[in-house]
């Protein structure tokens, strides 16, 4: 475990989000198929390839998410590839150290997802992505007095809370708007990308 986050640890992030995505990637396509166009899995490993093999590339944080963020917005696969590129563009914008101390990680996730904002409209509640991003962020802040470990551990318990809550859901935003009531009792593919992420992230920090 280590106590602050550097271009290792994010590495080490983005290899086990890849590895968790690609490993469901049939079960996200296939929630997608309920709701919208069924490519939501192809999409998110696409996204998360491209991001993952530029982290490698990686020296310093900063200018490792920045290459991230238009690795992500260069591969052509819809909104997934727009949002996921201004989530980490974003968290650039919000480093300044080669080594971030957990209150630092927070802002650098806050100021990502400050960024995925302008974006999109979508809000918790709205049966998307941000229904797990939302709260997984907001809990790396509430938690950054704790540790790394228990941030993301907390952060990925909020996500996967996040998305469960999508099952009841009627959807606001994307083709799955157009289906009404029809949408209710399947989850959202994207927030349970993100949720998967998430998980991802926590157990890559705690080893």
């Amino acid at each position: 475990m280590t106590e602050k986050l550097d271009i290792d640890s994010l590495k080490a992030m983005f290899a086990a989000a890849l590895a968790a995505v690609t490993t469901i990637k049939d079960d996200l396509s296939a929630l997608d198929a309920a709701t919208g166009d069924g490519d939501h899995g192809t999409a998110i490993c696409q996204a998360i390839t491209a991001v993952s093999h530029t982290a490698e590339q990686g020296i310093h944080i900063k200018q490792a998410l920045n290459d991230m963020g238009f690795a992500a917005m260069m591969e052509s696969c819809g909104s997934t590839s727009t949002l996921i590129g201004a989530l980490l563009l974003g968290m650039s914008d919000g480093v300044e150290k080669e080594q971030l101390a957990p209150a630092e990680v927070a802002a650098m996730f806050s100021a990502g997802l400050a960024n995925v904002r302008q974006q999109t409209k979508a809000d918790v509640g709205d049966k998307t992505m941000m229904d797990a991003l939302i709260p997984a962020v907001e809990a790396l802040q509430q938690h950054q007095s704790e540790g790394l470990q228990v941030m993301f551990e907390r952060a990925a318990e909020a996500a996967a809370a996040g998305l469960a809550s999508t099952r009841d859901m009627v959807a606001k935003f994307g083709r799955a708007r157009n289906l009404g009531d029809r949408v209710i009792g399947h989850l959202d593919a994207g927030a349970s990308s993100m949720a998967t992420i998430f998980h991802a992230f926590s157990q890559a920090v705690s080893r």
